[in-house]
């Protein structure tokens, strides 16, 4: 393994519009229990503790909570992270133009880590996955390696083309229509990337016209670090799910398939 810290990001700066209204948090909607050891004494899980759980089972101890002010709740809810034996920290977010901006807040706190990205209101398998990313990326040194899992609805995703040996040749955001199988969901990348990241924003801040303009897709930054000649690799999880509690309908399914389980 790398001498480098795994740090892991939570970018939790959405309003959550398509669900609300809320009595709380996107990402600490309860879904599923979890056992806290004694019979019958099951507790309601949130949503986002999925992810760190999956974090910290690749050895990741140490994560941050990007917010939007007003997600009070969400620090109150973890605290510093003792509830999963995790040290957590919360930072705000800056321009609300998308996942980079919310990103790059982090850049003075993580700019020498190995990041991993996860997003909190996503529901995921296999529970080794950043296990697998951050083999992936030891095994090939790649600048970025995208976790992949199959989708037949690419209107809603960044959908990837890559080869066989696993390299990234393009990302394509949201097409209508695709003939690619698989999405990413996940991440993991080197401080090289966080760099690029943080380089590439600099001048869309120092645009006047950046509050008209669309938001900025992860995908495209990482798409331009590739024709920039940036290494990105793929691991492919073919039999993944990945459940986005963001949209009406996966929130539902989300509520159906965990709500009898106990993890």
């Amino acid at each position: 393994m790398s001498d480098r810290q795994v740090i892991g990001l939570l970018p939790a700066g959405g309003q959550a519009k398509r669900i609300s209204p809320l009595p709380l948090s996107k990402e600490l909607y309860p879904v599923g229990f979890q056992d806290f050891g004694e019979p019958n004494n099951w507790r309601p899980k949130v949503v986002c503790q999925y992810l760190l759980e999956k974090m910290q089972l690749a050895g990741i101890n140490q994560a941050y909570f990007i917010l939007r002010p007003g997600k009070w709740d969400i620090p109150e809810y973890f605290r510093d992270g003792a509830m999963l034996s995790m040290s957590l920290g919360y930072l705000i977010m800056g321009l609300p133009y998308g996942v980079p901006f919310t990103l790059d807040q982090a850049y003075p706190f993580v700019r020498d880590a190995i990041i991993a990205l996860g997003f909190p209101d996503i529901l995921f398998q296999p529970k080794d996955a950043f296990v697998k990313v951050l083999a992936r990326q030891q095994g090939t040194q790649a600048d970025v390696v995208l976790g992949l899992f199959p989708t037949d609805q690419p209107e809603k995703a960044g959908m990837v083309d890559f080869n066989d040996t696993g390299r990234v040749q393009q990302i394509i955001e949201k097409p209508r229509q695709s003939d690619l199988r698989y999405m990413w969901g996940i991440a993991v990348w080197t401080p090289a990337f966080t760099q690029f990241l943080h380089e590439y924003l600099i001048p869309l801040k120092a645009n006047p016209n950046l509050p008209q303009l669309s938001e900025v897709p992860i995908g495209d930054v990482i798409q331009a670090a590739i024709t920039q000649g940036f290494h990105v690799q793929a691991e492919v999880f073919a039999d993944g799910t990945y459940l986005d509690i963001g949209t009406p309908n996966d929130l539902v399914r989300a509520v159906q398939q965990l709500s009898h389980e106990v993890f």
